[in-house]
């Protein structure tokens, strides 16, 4: 099979266009840096340098593709968010529509099934909805659950204050996704036989854990035993991470999508479609995070 993965060599990408390339599928991985070409190449797959923003690019690359692994590209430049997601959702629309290509694979997000109320995940709900739009395709929203990467984002207030938290409460239980576990399961969507002009929902969590015990697990790899979860209002995580950069909107959008975590209306269709759990668990994390925060990520 032809596969277009996007999302250049992302936590995602990259092992998805691996384990593409090792099933001896034909893989080309989009990136907007020229710099990746050589470990693009190095991985088995065809570099195509370009845009995300440019239609007419995405189209020339999605000729002749048998499936397409569809993701928008974070960014921190943008101050509107979901206008940024809809904008890079109508330039994949138009292209899978101008390539001709029937199957899709769309990274979105628990949460999405939801049109407001939930921060930074709108933009994924609203792609959903411009994809879904096209006719006759062969759509997959592949919906993971909170990512264990996020806390990455604790390191500095691990360090500077000892404690970690936010605006959830500690004994809230999220389910928890690792990357690898999502790119296994787009490679499997991809290279599966689907229906024509059909759309399906697949969620992926990797564990469910409470906040607390999250923070006991990570204080353990990194040799901080009392580490514990801290819960915020929402206006001191707002202030929080508005001292430490963050735009007001990017702020808000961040403080909404853990409020809406903590009242259950994140997880609420979730918890309806529960997938397996897959592979990776929190403990297994917790190594790559005390080799993340040991190394001064």
């Amino acid at each position: 099979m032809k596969i277009i993965v996007t999302g250049s060599l992302g936590n995602i990408s990259k092992p998805l266009a691996t384990e593409l390339v090792q099933q001896g599928h034909n893989v080309t991985v989009i990136s907007s840096q020229p710099d990746r070409r050589a470990t693009i190449e190095a991985l088995g797959a065809t570099a195509a340098i370009g845009s995300v923003e440019d239609a007419d690019f995405l189209a020339a690359t999605f000729a002749g593709a048998d499936a397409v692994y569809a993701m928008v590209p974070p960014t921190y430049r943008e101050l509107d968010s979901r206008a940024y997601f809809q904008r890079i959702g109508r330039h994949y629309a138009q292209a899978i529509q101008q390539a001709g290509v029937q199957r899709v694979v769309q990274l979105s997000s628990w949460g999405a099934h939801r049109d407001h109320g939930t921060g930074g995940i709108l933009g994924s709900h609203d792609v959903e909805e411009i994809l879904a739009a096209l006719p006759g395709l062969a759509l997959t929203h592949l919906r993971p659950t909170s990512f264990f990467t996020n806390y990455y984002g604790f390191v500095g207030m691990i360090k500077g204050a000892g404690f970690m938290g936010a605006n959830c409460a500690g004994n809230y239980r999220v389910a928890l996704v690792h990357p690898s576990d999502i790119a296994a399961a787009a490679a499997e969507e991809l290279t599966s036989p689907a229906a024509q002009a059909s759309r399906t929902i697949r969620y992926v969590a990797s564990d469910e854990r409470t906040q607390d015990e999250v923070a006991q697990a990570l204080g353990a790899a990194i040799g901080q035993p009392d580490l514990r979860w801290v819960t915020f209002t929402d206006e001191q995580m707002r202030a929080n991470l508005i001292q430490n950069g963050l735009p007001p909107s990017t702020a808000a959008d961040i403080v909404d999508i853990y409020a809406s975590m903590s009242s259950g209306t994140l997880a609420e269709d979730y918890e309806q479609h529960k997938p397996a759990l897959s592979k990776v668990k929190l403990e297994d994390f917790a190594q790559e995070f005390a080799a993340a925060f040991g190394s001064g990520r």
